[in-house]
Order: structure tokens, then C-alpha cells, then sequence
């Protein structure tokens, strides 16, 4: 063993440069600059390890992030889609409302519209009965009647409007009421029930003497006897026999049937004159034909008899009356009332058009259909 290690040792000269070079500062310096080379490398490969880790990381969690940012996307756009649908749905159920509200619109316009023009047509009518009633048949009492339904028509509706024409019905109401009214209706019944009587009044020349009642004999204080008695029923026989009369006016005119019947019908026919002028508020005609069939009655008929009497006493008072007066016309309302009816034609707007239904929904439903995805 020692042989070999003798021969396995190297030789000194050998040893003796090796040991020389190990000797120099370099060589530690150069190994001490390899090592610290070789442990900077160790340790920037470290850190790039790291640092790749670190990367990746970070580009994991970037890629998680942007995964999840896109799934945050998507689901944005989906309920942005829905938002919009929902939009569009609204939209066209409000173009839909709008059109059933312009609809309605059009409806109510359309309704009041025709309710205020039955409403003046009713006015008109009721204006144009009082009109005829003043004119035709002379009636105050109706007219006035028809005025104050027509105006108290008008006060129902409240409207501001009709206040004009309010103001004109009732100026025209007052006027009539200030009218001395007459019984048009009672004069004329007066007058037919007269005319209706005239074929039973009882003609002058066919006038019976009066048979005054008998009066009491002469009675004496004692028991009459028989000739007393005779004597007394004598005398009343003679007293009965001879008429003494007083005539306040000439003789009566004798009649033929024929005239007789005439005279009737020509009383009856002034009569009915009369009352045709009553109608016609002639009241100086009415009074003419009055006193004409009073002079007649009075002339050819029994003045004694109590129908005759009746008769007279009813045309004395129809005489009395005043059927003339001046009735007022109602040209003031009506002229009134043409006069708003031209102004509401010429101020009432057109119906409003009914708009498309469907039209501006479609349009937002198609644009929120092609929206974004």
C-alpha cells in the first residue's frame, strides 16, 4: 500500500506549479467572480421562475376577469335586449292608448256636438211654439209656458254660454207677464155657449101674454052667502077677460118661419165672427160683432125670457172686455238664437283624426328587436 501510494502520489515537480497558481490572487478572484456569476444566474433564474409564476398567474386571473367581464357582458346585453323589448312593448301600448284616447276624444267631441245641437234644437222649437201660440191662437198663458220651460231648460245645463240667450228669453218672459192677460179659451166657450142657445131664445112676436096669478076676493067678516059669492067669482071671470099692457119699445117685427130661421143663422154666424176675431186679437171687430148680436137679440127676441136675459148678460160683459191688446213678438230670441247657432258653426273645431294604431309601436318594437346582441 504504500508502493502504490508512492507511485500514485504525482511528482513534486509536478505539484509545485499547481500549488504556485493556486497561490495567485486571480484565480480566487476569477473563481470568486465565477461563483458569484454562477450564483447570480442561480438566482435570476429563480427569480424569472418567479417571476413567470407570478405572470402567469396574473394572466390566470386576467383571463378568469375578462372571462367573467364578458359573462357580466353578456348577461348586460341580454337584459338589455329584454329592457328593450320591454320598451318597445310600452311603446306600442302607449301609441295604442294614445289612439283609443284620440279615439275618445273624437267620440266626446263628437257627442257634445250633437247633444248641444239637440239642445238648441229643442230651444228653437220651444221658442217657435211660443211664437205660434202668441200669433196664431193669441195665448199668452202658453207662450209664457213655453218660455219658462224653454229657459228653465236652458238654466238645467249651467253653461256660460247660453247666458245671452238666458238674458233675452227672460226679458221676453217679463214682457208677458206685465200683459193683462184674458181668457181667450173662457171668452170663446161664453161665445159658443151662446151661439148654441140662439135656436131656443124665444122671438119677440111669439111672446104669450103674462098670466098674473089670481088674487085673493074680497072676503067680508060674516059668512058670505051665496050671492056674494057668485058675484065675486063674476068679477074675477071680467077682470080676466080684458089685458092691459105698457110697450117700452115698438112693436115687434113679425117673422116668417123662413126669416125667423135666417135671423138665427145670421146671429149664430156673428157670433162665430166674433169669436174668429178673438182668435185673431181683433178687438175692435170682436166688439163690433158683440154689440151687433146684442142689438139683434134685443130687437127681434123675448127680452122677458129668462134665456134671452142670460143671453144679453153674457154679451154685455164680452162687450166689456179687452181682447186687442198688442202682443209682443219673440223676434229678439229667435234672431238670438240663429244668431249662436251660426257662431258655434263657425267656431267649432273639425273631429280630430284618428291616428294608425300600431304605427309608432311597430317601429320601437322593431328597433328594439334589432338592438344590440
Amino acid at each position: 500500500m504504500e508502493h502504490d501510494a508512492l507511485t500514485s502520489s504525482p511528482p513534486p515537480g509536478r505539484m509545485r506549479p499547481a500549488l504556485a497558481a493556486l497561490r495567485q490572487p486571480a484565480l480566487w478572484v476569477g473563481l470568486a467572480a465565477l461563483a458569484l456569476l454562477a450564483w447570480q444566474w442561480t438566482d435570476s433564474r429563480a427569480r424569472m421562475a418567479e417571476l413567470q409564476q407570478e405572470v402567469a398567474r396574473r394572466l390566470a386571473g386576467g383571463d378568469a376577469a375578462a372571462a367573467e367581464a364578458r359573462a357580466l357582458a353578456k348577461q348586460n346585453q341580454e337584459a338589455l335586449a329584454a329592457l328593450q323589448a320591454k320598451a318597445g312593448a310600452l311603446e306600442a301600448k302607449l301609441a295604442e292608448s294614445q289612439s283609443q284616447q284620440a279615439a275618445l276624444d273624437a267620440m266626446v267631441q263628437e257627442l257634445t256636438r250633437n247633444r248641444d245641437e239637440r239642445l238648441l234644437a229643442e230651444i228653437e222649437q220651444g221658442l217657435t211654439a211660443a211664437a205660434q201660440q202668441l200669433q196664431l191662437a193669441g195665448n199668452v198663458e202658453a207662450a209664457l209656458i213655453a218660455l219658462q220651460g224653454t229657459e228653465a231648460r236652458l238654466a238645467a245645463t249651467g253653461r256660460t254660454q247660453f247666458l245671452p240667450l238666458r238674458k233675452v228669453i227672460a226679458r221676453d218672459i217679463d214682457r208677458l207677464k206685465a200683459l193683462p192677460l184674458s181668457d181667450v179659451s173662457g171668452i170663446a166657450l161664453r161665445l159658443e155657449s151662446v151661439a148654441g142657445a140662439v135656436d131656443a131664445l124665444p122671438l119677440a112676436f111669439e111672446a104669450k101674454p103674462r098670466i098674473e096669478p089670481a088674487r085673493g076676493t074680497f072676503t067680508s067678516a060674516t059668512v058670505p052667502g051665496y050671492w056674494e059669492k057668485l058675484l065675486a067669482d063674476l068679477w074675477a071671470e071680467l077682470k080676466g077677460l080684458i089685458r092691459v099692457e105698457r110697450l117700452d119699445r115698438p112693436d115687434p117685427a113679425l117673422l116668417s118661419p123662413t126669416h125667423a130661421f135666417f135671423l138665427r143663422e145670421n146671429l149664430k154666424l156673428r157670433l162665430a165672427n166674433a169669436r174668429l176675431a178673438l182668435l185673431q186679437r181683433d178687438g175692435k171687430t170682436f166688439k163690433q160683432d158683440v154689440r151687433q148680436a146684442q142689438a139683434w137679440i134685443e130687437k127681434y127676441f123675448d127680452t122677458r125670457a129668462k134665456p134671452v136675459q142670460e143671453a144679453q148678460a153674457t154679451l154685455r160683459q164680452l162687450v166689456a172686455t179687452e181682447v186687442g191688446a198688442a202682443l209682443p213678438d219673440l223676434q229678439e230670441s229667435l234672431t238670438t238664437l240663429r244668431n249662436f247657432k251660426v257662431a258655434r258653426e263657425r267656431d267649432v273645431p273639425p273631429p280630430l283624426p284618428r291616428p294608425k294604431g300600431g304605427g309608432d309601436g311597430s317601429s320601437a318594437a322593431r328597433g328594439a328587436a334589432s338592438g344590440p346582441r
